[in-house]
Formats: structure tokens, sequence, C-alpha cells
């Protein structure tokens, strides 16, 4: 059995941000630790690193991203309020996909902590998919749970009718705070 040998610093940090950069998907620590032959603590503590260097890579559930600066179109985005029971999480999310919308985020205002935010980015049925099944093996909480549903979401598309569309198929549904 040969053993593959591991990428060392700066070559590997390198190698790093020209795959987030070139990928249109999410990138997993794992599977850049794989890539690399080092543990997924090395990839944690480069993507650390290469954030110190303000490089715009952001940790999601899904994996990291590079968010891409330049070469991409034009994005419009909208915060909404939006208010369910948590076993309508997916239902949510699901409307939104479904409409061309990205979730960027959920947003609480904690009573104790202040604002609370935590990356979601999802925008497709795959992605919802797998958030929902990620929340069910660890057994999380979803952050609306600590404000009884309310909550806040960041929304990017491609447009602002796609966004309306959205926000109305979502008051339809009972779940657009206005």
């Amino acid at each position: 059995m040969t053993q593959e040998k591991k990428v060392l610093g700066e070559e590997r940090r390198n190698l790093l941000l020209n795959w987030l950069q070139t990928e249109n998907k999410p990138l997993t620590g794992g599977e850049l630790a794989s890539r690399t032959n080092v543990s997924r603590q090395v990839i944690v503590q480069d993507i650390s690193l290469l954030k110190a260097k303000n490089e715009p890579i952001m940790a999601t559930s899904q994996g990291y991203v590079y968010m891409k600066p330049y070469g991409q179109p034009i994005k419009k985005e909208r915060i909404i309020v939006s208010y369910h029971e948590p076993y309508r999480t997916k239902e949510e999310l699901y409307i939104l996909v479904d409409y061309g919308v990205t979730v960027k985020d959920v947003r609480i205002e904690h009573p104790v902590y202040g604002d609370l935010n935590a990356s979601v980015m999802v925008s497709t049925r795959a992605e919802v998919d797998a958030f929902i099944r990620k929340i069910k093996q660890t057994n999380a909480s979803y952050l609306s749970q600590l404000t009884d549903g309310t909550h806040l979401h960041t929304l990017e598309a491609d447009s602002e009718e796609k966004l309306d569309a959205a926000c109305a198929a979502l008051m339809e549904a009972g779940m657009l705070v206005e």
C-alpha cells in the first residue's frame, strides 16, 4: 500500500483557493482534505488563513464556497420576515428555491444574545433536502425555535420578479410576515 504525499503549506492553500474559485458547488472540508492528503482540521486552519487574507470564502452547511465578486451576474437581495412551525421549514425552503431564489441565511433576534445569524445557502430542492437531513442527523434545533417561529432570511435571485413571486407564494402559504 502506497501512501499519497501531503500537499504542504502555501502550495495547499493556493490549490484550495483555485478549487473554490472554479467550482460551481460547495466543497466540503473532508473532500478538500482528501484531495490534499491532510486532515480536515488542517483544511479548517487553511480556510481561516485565507479568510484572514480577505478571501471571500464562506462556510455553509454544504461546504465551503468562494463568493465570486467578478464575472457573476448582478443579483438582487431581499430580507424577509417569516413565521412558521419547525415542521414547515422544508416547505418554506422548497417554495423559495422553486422560484429560483437562493436562501442565503437565517437570522433571529434573541432576547439575550441579540442577533444570531447562520448560513443556509440553498438554491435547489436537493440542497434543501441535504440541509434538512443534516438538521435531523445531528438532532440540531432550528434557530427559529428560539423565537417561537419568527425569523428572517436573506434571499437572492437574478431578478426582482423572482423575489416577488417567491414572496407572494410564501404569503399564500401563510409564512410571510409583513
